[in-house]
Protein backbone atom coordinates (compact mmCIF):
# COMPACT_ATOMS: atom_id res chain seq x y z
CA UNK A 1 0.00 0.00 0.00
CA UNK A 2 1.33 3.44 -0.96
CA UNK A 3 2.23 5.74 1.94
CA UNK A 4 -0.53 8.21 1.08
CA UNK A 5 -3.09 5.41 0.81
CA UNK A 6 -2.04 4.13 4.24
CA UNK A 7 -2.44 7.59 5.74
CA UNK A 8 -5.89 7.96 4.16
CA UNK A 9 -6.93 4.56 5.52
CA UNK A 10 -5.87 5.53 9.05
CA UNK A 11 -7.82 8.79 8.97
CA UNK A 12 -10.81 6.94 7.54
CA UNK A 13 -10.70 4.44 10.42
CA UNK A 14 -10.73 7.30 12.93
CA UNK A 15 -13.90 8.66 11.32
CA UNK A 16 -15.63 5.29 10.98
CA UNK A 17 -14.79 4.35 14.60
CA UNK A 18 -16.18 7.63 15.89
CA UNK A 19 -12.83 8.95 17.12
CA UNK A 20 -13.45 11.79 14.67
CA UNK A 21 -17.03 12.81 14.05
CA UNK A 22 -18.61 15.03 11.39
CA UNK A 23 -17.83 18.62 12.36
CA UNK A 24 -14.82 17.69 14.53
CA UNK A 25 -11.56 19.51 14.13
CA UNK A 26 -8.50 17.34 13.49
CA UNK A 27 -5.68 17.50 16.03
CA UNK A 28 -2.62 19.55 15.15
CA UNK A 29 -0.62 18.07 12.29
CA UNK A 30 2.37 17.14 14.48
CA UNK A 31 0.15 15.48 17.09
CA UNK A 32 -1.96 13.54 14.58
CA UNK A 33 1.11 12.38 12.65
CA UNK A 34 2.67 11.06 15.86
CA UNK A 35 -0.58 9.41 16.95
CA UNK A 36 -0.99 7.61 13.62
CA UNK A 37 2.70 6.80 13.15
CA UNK A 38 2.94 8.81 9.95
CA UNK A 39 5.35 11.37 8.59
CA UNK A 40 3.95 14.88 8.49
CA UNK A 41 4.39 14.90 4.72
CA UNK A 42 2.31 11.74 4.15
CA UNK A 43 -0.34 13.06 6.54
CA UNK A 44 -0.41 16.34 4.64
CA UNK A 45 -0.92 14.50 1.34
CA UNK A 46 -3.69 12.38 2.85
CA UNK A 47 -5.49 15.49 4.14
CA UNK A 48 -5.13 17.07 0.72
CA UNK A 49 -6.61 14.01 -0.99
CA UNK A 50 -9.52 13.76 1.45
CA UNK A 51 -10.28 17.47 1.14
CA UNK A 52 -10.34 17.07 -2.63
CA UNK A 53 -13.20 14.56 -2.33
CA UNK A 54 -14.83 16.68 0.41
CA UNK A 55 -14.32 14.33 3.33
CA UNK A 56 -12.24 16.97 5.09
CA UNK A 57 -12.62 20.74 5.03
CA UNK A 58 -9.37 22.69 5.27
CA UNK A 59 -10.09 26.18 6.63
CA UNK A 60 -7.19 28.57 6.18
CA UNK A 61 -5.99 29.86 9.54
CA UNK A 62 -8.54 27.79 11.45
CA UNK A 63 -7.71 24.12 11.00
CA UNK A 64 -9.01 21.01 9.28
CA UNK A 65 -12.47 19.65 10.01
CA UNK A 66 -14.41 16.52 9.18
CA UNK A 67 -17.20 17.70 6.90
CA UNK A 68 -20.57 17.99 8.62
CA UNK A 69 -22.31 15.34 6.57
CA UNK A 70 -24.85 12.78 7.56
CA UNK A 71 -22.80 9.75 8.73
CA UNK A 72 -24.17 7.50 5.99
CA UNK A 73 -23.37 10.05 3.29
CA UNK A 74 -19.92 10.46 4.77
CA UNK A 75 -19.30 6.71 4.54
CA UNK A 76 -20.57 6.68 0.96
CA UNK A 77 -18.19 9.50 0.06
CA UNK A 78 -15.28 7.72 1.70
CA UNK A 79 -16.06 4.60 -0.29
CA UNK A 80 -14.64 6.54 -3.25
CA UNK A 81 -11.17 5.39 -2.23
CA UNK A 82 -12.17 1.77 -1.70
CA UNK A 83 -14.36 1.54 -4.80
CA UNK A 84 -11.70 3.14 -6.95
CA UNK A 85 -9.06 0.63 -5.93
CA UNK A 86 -11.39 -2.29 -6.62
CA UNK A 87 -13.00 -1.07 -9.82
CA UNK A 88 -11.32 -2.99 -12.63
CA UNK A 89 -13.79 -1.50 -15.11
CA UNK A 90 -11.79 1.75 -15.03
CA UNK A 91 -9.05 -0.21 -16.81
CA UNK A 92 -11.52 -1.12 -19.52
CA UNK A 93 -12.44 2.54 -20.04
CA UNK A 94 -8.74 3.42 -20.24
CA UNK A 95 -8.12 0.61 -22.72
CA UNK A 96 -10.85 1.91 -25.02
CA UNK A 97 -9.53 5.45 -24.63
CA UNK A 98 -6.04 4.19 -25.53
CA UNK A 99 -7.45 2.77 -28.77
CA UNK A 100 -9.56 5.75 -29.82
CA UNK A 101 -7.83 8.90 -28.60
CA UNK A 102 -4.49 8.37 -30.38
CA UNK A 103 -6.44 7.98 -33.62
CA UNK A 104 -8.29 11.24 -32.94
CA UNK A 105 -4.99 12.96 -32.10
CA UNK A 106 -3.44 11.77 -35.36
CA UNK A 107 -6.44 13.09 -37.29
CA UNK A 108 -6.14 16.44 -35.50
CA UNK A 109 -2.53 16.83 -36.69
CA UNK A 110 -3.80 17.59 -40.16
CA UNK A 111 -6.75 19.73 -39.17
CA UNK A 112 -5.85 21.96 -36.22
CA UNK A 113 -5.11 25.54 -37.30
CA UNK A 114 -2.22 27.62 -36.03
CA UNK A 115 -4.54 29.72 -33.88
CA UNK A 116 -5.88 26.59 -32.20
CA UNK A 117 -2.36 25.27 -31.64
CA UNK A 118 -1.38 28.62 -30.14
CA UNK A 119 -4.34 28.35 -27.75
CA UNK A 120 -3.16 24.90 -26.66
CA UNK A 121 0.34 26.25 -26.13
CA UNK A 122 -0.98 29.20 -24.12
CA UNK A 123 -2.99 26.81 -21.97
CA UNK A 124 0.13 24.81 -21.12
CA UNK A 125 2.12 27.99 -20.48
CA UNK A 126 -0.56 29.29 -18.12
CA UNK A 127 -0.46 26.04 -16.16
CA UNK A 128 3.22 26.52 -15.33
CA UNK A 129 5.71 23.88 -14.22
CA UNK A 130 4.31 23.21 -10.74
CA UNK A 131 0.51 23.10 -10.94
CA UNK A 132 -1.66 21.56 -8.25
CA UNK A 133 -3.19 18.17 -9.05
CA UNK A 134 -6.59 19.82 -9.37
CA UNK A 135 -5.25 22.37 -11.86
CA UNK A 136 -3.38 19.69 -13.80
CA UNK A 137 -6.39 17.39 -14.16
CA UNK A 138 -8.67 20.26 -15.22
CA UNK A 139 -6.09 21.33 -17.80
CA UNK A 140 -5.59 17.73 -18.93
CA UNK A 141 -9.30 17.29 -19.60
CA UNK A 142 -9.49 20.55 -21.56
CA UNK A 143 -6.26 19.86 -23.48
CA UNK A 144 -7.48 16.51 -24.77
CA UNK A 145 -11.01 17.77 -25.40
CA UNK A 146 -9.70 20.49 -27.71
CA UNK A 147 -7.46 18.07 -29.61
CA UNK A 148 -10.24 15.53 -30.07
CA UNK A 149 -12.54 18.29 -31.34
CA UNK A 150 -9.78 19.10 -33.81
CA UNK A 151 -10.19 15.66 -35.36
CA UNK A 152 -13.36 16.93 -37.01
CA UNK A 153 -15.23 13.72 -36.19
CA UNK A 154 -18.26 14.43 -34.02
CA UNK A 155 -18.94 10.74 -33.28
CA UNK A 156 -15.38 10.24 -32.05
CA UNK A 157 -15.73 13.39 -29.93
CA UNK A 158 -18.90 12.08 -28.32
CA UNK A 159 -17.40 8.65 -27.61
CA UNK A 160 -14.27 10.09 -26.01
CA UNK A 161 -16.25 12.63 -24.01
CA UNK A 162 -18.20 9.73 -22.55
CA UNK A 163 -14.96 8.00 -21.58
CA UNK A 164 -13.55 11.08 -19.88
CA UNK A 165 -15.67 11.01 -16.71
CA UNK A 166 -14.95 7.42 -15.62
CA UNK A 167 -11.20 7.96 -16.00
CA UNK A 168 -11.00 11.35 -14.25
CA UNK A 169 -10.71 9.78 -10.79
CA UNK A 170 -7.76 7.70 -11.98
CA UNK A 171 -6.02 10.85 -13.19
CA UNK A 172 -6.61 12.62 -9.88
CA UNK A 173 -5.49 9.66 -7.80
CA UNK A 174 -2.37 9.16 -9.88
CA UNK A 175 -1.48 12.83 -9.48
CA UNK A 176 -1.84 12.56 -5.72
CA UNK A 177 0.02 9.30 -5.20
CA UNK A 178 2.61 8.88 -7.98
CA UNK A 179 5.72 10.94 -7.35
CA UNK A 180 6.51 12.04 -10.92
CA UNK A 181 2.98 12.04 -12.34
CA UNK A 182 2.74 15.82 -12.69
CA UNK A 183 6.10 16.28 -14.45
CA UNK A 184 5.45 13.29 -16.74
CA UNK A 185 2.04 14.62 -17.73
CA UNK A 186 3.45 18.06 -18.52
CA UNK A 187 6.26 16.52 -20.59
CA UNK A 188 3.88 14.29 -22.54
CA UNK A 189 1.49 17.19 -23.23
CA UNK A 190 4.37 19.21 -24.69
CA UNK A 191 5.46 16.26 -26.83
CA UNK A 192 1.92 15.82 -28.18
CA UNK A 193 1.69 19.53 -28.97
CA UNK A 194 5.10 19.52 -30.70
CA UNK A 195 3.99 16.62 -32.90
CA UNK A 196 0.78 18.46 -33.78
CA UNK A 197 2.77 21.58 -34.72
CA UNK A 198 5.05 19.45 -36.91
CA UNK A 199 1.96 17.97 -38.59
CA UNK A 200 3.42 14.58 -37.72
CA UNK A 201 0.35 12.40 -37.34
CA UNK A 202 2.23 9.25 -36.37
CA UNK A 203 4.31 11.01 -33.72
CA UNK A 204 1.12 12.57 -32.34
CA UNK A 205 -0.50 9.13 -32.29
CA UNK A 206 2.51 7.60 -30.54
CA UNK A 207 2.77 10.25 -27.85
CA UNK A 208 -0.97 10.11 -27.16
CA UNK A 209 -0.66 6.33 -26.77
CA UNK A 210 2.27 6.68 -24.37
CA UNK A 211 0.38 9.32 -22.41
CA UNK A 212 -2.76 7.25 -21.89
CA UNK A 213 -0.86 3.98 -21.41
CA UNK A 214 1.14 5.49 -18.55
CA UNK A 215 -2.07 6.07 -16.57
CA UNK A 216 -3.29 2.59 -17.46
CA UNK A 217 0.01 1.01 -16.41
CA UNK A 218 0.01 2.88 -13.11
CA UNK A 219 -3.56 1.80 -12.40
CA UNK A 220 -2.81 -1.87 -13.13
CA UNK A 221 -0.01 -1.76 -10.57
CA UNK A 222 -2.28 -0.04 -8.04
CA UNK A 223 -5.34 -2.30 -8.26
Amino acid sequence: MAVTDEAIEKIKKMIVSGALRPGDRLPKESELAAELGLSRNSLREAVRALSLIRILDVRQGDGTYVTSLDPQLLLEAMSFVVDFHRDDTVLEFLAVRRILEPAATAMAAARLGEAELDELSAQLDALGSHPSVEELVASDLEFHRRIVQGSGNSVLCSLLDGLSGPTTRARVWRGLTQEDAVSRTLHEHRAILDALRDRDAEAARSWATVHIASVEQWLRSTL
